[in-house]
């Protein structure tokens, strides 16, 4: 959620912010609420002296024997007066409350203005190869091997979703170790183990909701959902403490399964791993001081980087236009790879720092000092990575012309292998 005294005050950047990330949000009306609301607060503290001022009367007639009947009727009348008040603030806060929540994080400065087509490359590294001989799609070359069975996993729940075996199990299972290894034991986070299935308010915290719900997998019955990313519990996992600034940043990373309905995106890139409703990812989140968020950010892009050197994948770092940002993200870089097979780049992480964003929804402060104010954190979140599009990368990159995959270098020791075949 966005400060009320940052709306109030900078109506027109929220509103360039709404227009640019593609939201739709009354924000005049919320203006117009905002002063019917604190004019209804002045005039009920004001009643709510009066209330004061008559009981106190009240009390004096009583001592000294005098009738209080009058002033009791008074004192009745005020106090109905505060309770209807007081229901009239309340529907006005929630009127206010259901165009906030609708209201996207405003951009940081530095992204640039516009839709995919102004995203802006910031950084590369590697060089992307093509070989000499035709690269088979991983769909291809991961039926031919047994690492990927599509049409049995078909038949178990449906289109886009994939069964793996063999060595393409495996390779899931080196890729996850080998990343929480590094992100533990060279970067300092500490791993957290979180349920899958979360509350509405918990994905309402990190801004999935409102406005991704058709994109969720939701249980009706229970009202709760399947993450769609480990940011939101792990995120979530401080919801409404205050944290000492001594324990900043908070680095935390988990492994998890991720669920996606991916609606509206029927039909478009669907073959093979490129857009499953179920997929594995490890995720990076840090909590900072806000002075600290955007160093913490080209320090997570870092982490994020140093997974695809080690594993040797040329890529290319994107930083995210307005139009491509999420909802609650203020910044975000995109990190992509090259599949050669299905000739593509892949977004294999995407790195974000939500500033107070979250924080607000969710109510997480720190205490800059003992005996100051609580202020609210900011939170940031990188996925370090996710597998589907790294395994693509890794079997279209890697690929010989024997119709064999190597195993990237770093992997040897978890696979137990040097090549697939």
């Amino acid at each position: 959620m966005l400060d009320m005294n940052v709306i109030r005050e900078h109506a027109d950047i929220v509103k360039e912010a709404v227009k640019n990330k593609h939201c739709t949000a009354d924000i005049d009306r919320l203006l117009e609420l905002d002063v019917e609301r604190r004019e209804k607060i002045q005039k009920a503290d004001d009643l709510k002296a009066v209330r004061n001022k008559v009981s106190h009367e009240i009390g004096e007639l009583k001592k000294t024997g005098r009738n209080a009947d009058d002033a009791i009727r008074n004192m009745r009348e005020v106090s109905s007066n505060i309770k209807d008040m007081d229901d009239e603030i309340k529907g006005i806060e929630q009127e206010m409350f259901e165009i906030q929540m609708w209201i996207p994080n405003i951009p940081h400065e530095t992204v640039p203005v516009g839709g995919e087509a102004d995203n802006k490359t910031v950084a590369e590294w590697g060089t992307v190869i093509e070989p000499d001989f035709t690269v088979l799609p991983h769909y291809e070359i991961g039926e031919n091997l047994h690492m990927l069975d599509l049409d049995r996993g078909a038949r178990l729940s449906g289109s886009n979703f994939v069964a793996m075996s063999g060595q393409g199990s495996r390779l899931q299972r080196a890729l996850i170790n080998f990343m929480l290894d590094l992100h533990i034991e060279k970067h300092g986070f500490t791993e957290v183990s979180v349920p899958f299935i979360v509350r509405r308010d918990i994905m309402f915290g990190t801004g999935q909701l409102p406005k991704l719900e058709e994109d969720m997998y939701h249980i009706e019955k229970d009202d709760m959902f399947l993450i769609p990313t480990a940011e939101v519990p792990v995120t979530n996992l401080h919801r409404g403490e205050i944290l000492q600034a001594d324990s900043l940043p908070v680095k935390n990373v988990a492994f998890t399964p991720c669920f996606r309905r991916e609606a509206g995106s029927y039909g478009a890139d669907t073959r093979g791993l490129m857009r499953i409703h179920q997929f594995d990812k490890v995720e990076m989140v840090m909590v900072t001081e806000p002075e600290h968020s955007y160093e913490a950010l080209e320090t997570l892009r870092s982490y994020a980087e140093e997974v695809l050197r080690l594993l040797e994948l040329p890529y290319r770092v994107l930083s995210l236009a307005t139009g491509d940002l999420s909802f609650a993200a203020a910044k975000c870089y995109d990190l992509e790879v090259y599949a050669p097979g299905i000739k593509k780049w892949l977004e294999v992480s995407s790195i974000s720092n939500f500033e107070d964003f979250q924080a607000r929804r969710m109510n997480i402060r720190y205490r800059p000092e003992h005996d100051k104010k609580p202020c609210f954190v900011h939170t940031l979140n990188g996925s370090g990575l996710a597998l589907p599009r790294v395994v693509i990368a890794i079997m279209e990159q890697y690929q010989t012309d024997e119709g064999t995959i190597q195993v990237p270098n770093v992997l040897r020791d978890y696979m137990k292998c040097d090549i697939i075949k």
